[in-house]
């Protein structure tokens, strides 16, 4: 039957006078007519069949879907004419409904319903594990088995067949320990509309209803004796077994395991594995985690693999735990993350959404291989890394890890299981370290086995001596300031020991100016109060001078203090730190503190300086415009997290600068510095003799936004070289304040 496109009469007279002049030429006959039509003419010549033989092959015969009355007017009648084109007759020229039938009849109106049902296919193949993105239809193709992976060779062991009308596909691998077999099907819909005028055809997927299932509709049997064994085996209890409603079910003479999968208390889904580790699930339910009502009321839940491993999690204690349904992808998809909508793949996770986003703590349990490392990648992007930890299975040997927690439980036992689940590390993300991983560094330091740790002389001795208050209230932005070499830094470090000492904070640094040794060793000091090394070792390597001023009579920390400080420093802080070539925005910064206070639990962040940051910004903003929406999102970070924030900027140049301390507004970039801070200070160190002793410190409280907190004044502190401690300083100077000479 030939396709007919009914169009109302206002379009065919809008397209009668066009059409008129083209039907007349010889360019739309060679157009229109198939090369069966022109074979089949006797006034055809061998050059014009010629011609009409390289016609697009998209011009391709459509058969009927259904039988058509011998009295329809479309009936396909012997008339020489192969019965397998979509024409009867040649059009008549001179009748404009003709012409438009025939123009359309040429295209296939399959066309477009084929590409959109081999996109779902190949979606559909993808939920089971089978990358067909470049298979194509009506014939067979060679893959890698997602279950047995072609085994020790690698080999493409799985046969893929996609139907030719890409309705259905089917596969099966020829390994004989594995034996994969499987199909999907898919349908849609088509219809042909007119767009612009041109023929466009829109494909409308059915949506299949979600079949309700039963124990009875599914015909499932309780465990027999044989299965109960195969899991004795596992060490999976036979009250495991109950309490999760484990099944069997008999397909012709073999009996299957099934796992029920319930949600509040209604099966909705099942999935079957034969002994031989084969696996199928019931088309068209609900899918889900499998034990998902054991984590309704669960803030901290436990993601395996398997439906085994999580049996083998209740016998190590933990019953909040669940299991993906549809096993592990071959590896990270290097796209971005699809919406709710695309990520056909872990529907299950948006299904579970609501037990999901109840969780502030979710352990990743995956196999240890690397298909399993990738699904462990997928979950934790799609939930929120920063809430994410990950458990690393033991070592079986030298060189080899156990693959997954029934593997665990098997050879070591309950125990062994849930000391590597309570083992768990904080799943990594980008930027964000602690101080554990730089304990080597740190320990190569304190040894000095790297070489010249504390420097190398010049040459040239008289060089050598120069080159080698308040309430702190969360929510609050400070910024700190001074001229270079004042001991900004130093002060903050300093406070930070006293408030983790007294209240227990703990903090996120954004330090791009230090070394992580270096800044290791200024809070080790400060906490153990002891030089980081002893006065003879500095003599070593430089001059004298330092011999006076670092270590004196102070012993150095030993291995013991250092080992303490080391564990101390780790549960302290966490380190945000860019290890690309570029550098970070505040933006970029705020996302890893957010992460650290969902994560470890931080009150204070500290980002020192601001001029390590990135500022682009677009021709038409100001650098005012810029720095208030920076400090604008600084401020909001700080109140939604209820976290103090300390940040470092440094003055500009100053214009015959007397010595005195710096004013807030002479902070380079904007005078938004202290008029959107709730604290100013300003960090000055004494640099004469005639006015003090060069250790004092003076800490001028510049603004104070919470009168209740404090108030504007100046504070003095001695600063200890040896261990980068402050004191109160039992002299304040008399002298009045000097300033310097720009004015706000």
């Amino acid at each position: 039957m030939r396709f007919l496109l009914r169009l109302p009469q206002t379009h065919l007279r809008k397209l009668s006078s066009s059409m008129s002049v083209l039907m007349g030429s010889k360019q739309f006959l060679e157009f229109c007519l198939l090369p069966s039509f022109a074979a089949s003419s006797p006034s055809c010549t061998r050059g014009a069949q010629r011609q009409l033989s390289s016609v697009s092959r998209r011009f391709r015969p459509v058969l009927a879907s259904r039988p058509v009355s011998k009295s329809s007017p479309y009936h396909q009648r012997p008339n020489g004419v192969s019965p397998y084109t979509s024409i009867s007759r040649a059009p008549n020229p001179g009748n404009v409904l003709n012409a438009i039938e025939f123009s359309v009849s040429m295209f296939d109106p399959e066309d477009g319903a084929v590409q959109s049902r081999l996109a779902n296919l190949r979606l559909k193949l993808a939920d089971n594990g089978i990358d067909a993105q470049n298979c194509p239809s009506g014939q067979y193709s060679g893959l890698i088995c997602p279950e047995c992976e072609g085994g020790d060779s690698g080999e493409k062991s799985l046969s893929l067949f996609i139907a030719a009308d890409c309705s259905s596909a089917t596969w099966n691998c020829f390994r004989g320990k594995c034996g994969l077999k499987g199909g999907v099907r898919v349908s849609c819909n088509t219809s042909m509309t007119l767009v612009d005028g041109r023929f466009a055809t829109s494909v409308v997927p059915m949506e299949k209803a979600e079949r309700k299932v039963t124990v009875e509709s599914l015909e499932l049997e309780p465990l027999c004796d044989e299965i109960e064994d195969y899991f004795a085996a596992r060490m999976i209890s036979a009250e495991t077994l109950k309490r999760n409603r484990v099944m069997q079910k008999r397909i012709g003479d073999e009996i299957v395991i099934a796992f029920t999968y319930w949600q509040r208390g209604e099966l909705v889904s099942c999935k079957y594995r034969y002994l031989t580790k084969k696996f199928f699930q019931e088309k068209n339910t609900r899918r889900i985690f499998y034990g998902l009502d054991d984590i309704e009321k669960s803030s901290e839940i436990i993601i395996v693999e398997g439906e085994i491993d999580k049996l083998a999690m209740e016998e190590a204690g933990f019953r909040n735990c669940v299991s993906v349904p549809d096993g592990a992808p071959a590896s990270v998809s290097s796209k971005e993350t699809p919406s709710e909508e695309k990520d056909t793949k872990y529907k299950f996770l948006w299904n579970c959404n609501d037990y999901l986003k109840k969780a502030s703590r979710i352990v990743i349990a995956t196999d240890g291989d690397g298909a399993g490392q990738a699904l462990a990648e997928e979950v934790a992007r799609r939930l929120g890394k920063e809430r994410c930890w990950r458990v690393k299975w033991p070592k079986k040997s030298e060189d080899e890890h156990y693959k997954d927690a029934n593997e665990v439980l098997m050879s070591m036992g309950p125990h062994s299981l849930s000391e590597a689940v309570r083992s768990a590390e904080p799943y990594p993300i980008q930027g964000l370290f602690s101080f554990k991983d730089f304990f080597d560094e740190i320990d190569a330091y304190y040894h000095r086995t790297h070489g010249h740790e504390y420097g190398v002389s010049t040459g040239w001795k008289t060089l050598d001596n120069f080159y080698s208050v308040s309430v702190v209230v969360p929510g609050e932005l400070t910024v700190v300031t001074g001229v270079p070499n004042s001991g900004k830094s130093e002060w903050i470090d300093a406070l930070l020991c006293n408030l983790n000492h007294s209240v227990g904070w703990k903090f996120a640094l954004c330090s791009m100016e230090n070394k992580v040794r270096d800044h290791g060793r200024k809070l080790l000091e400060k906490h153990v109060k002891k030089p980081f090394f002893d006065a003879d070792g500095v003599y070593a390597y430089v001059s004298p001078y330092l011999l006076n001023s670092y270590g004196r009579s102070v012993p150095r920390m030993s291995v013991e203090e250092l080992d303490e400080g080391k564990l101390w420093l780790d549960d302290t802080f966490t380190l945000i730190r860019c290890e690309l070539d570029s550098l970070p925005s505040i933006g970029w910064v705020l996302e890893r503190a957010k992460a650290a206070v969902l994560r470890h639990g931080i009150r204070g962040l500290v980002i020192d300086p601001y001029n390590e940051l990135d500022h682009q910004r677009t021709q038409r903003q100001t650098e005012t415009e810029y720095v208030s929406q920076m400090l604008t999102k600084i401020k909001r970070f700080a109140q939604h997290h209820s976290c103090h924030v300390w940040f470092v900027a440094h003055p500009k140049q100053l214009q015959q600068w007397d010595g005195g301390p710096p004013n807030l507004y002479d902070i380079s970039g904007s005078a938004h510095f202290i008029n959107k801070c709730d604290n100013g200070i300003v960090i000055h160190r004494n640099r004469d003799e005639k006015a003090g002793p060069l250790d004092l410190v003076q800490i001028c409280v510049r603004k104070v936004r919470n009168k209740v907190a404090g108030q504007i004044g100046d504070a003095y502190l001695c600063y200890d070289r040896a261990t980068g401690l402050f004191s109160d300083s039992p002299i304040t100077p008399e002298k009045p304040e000097r300033r310097s000479s720009r004015r706000p």
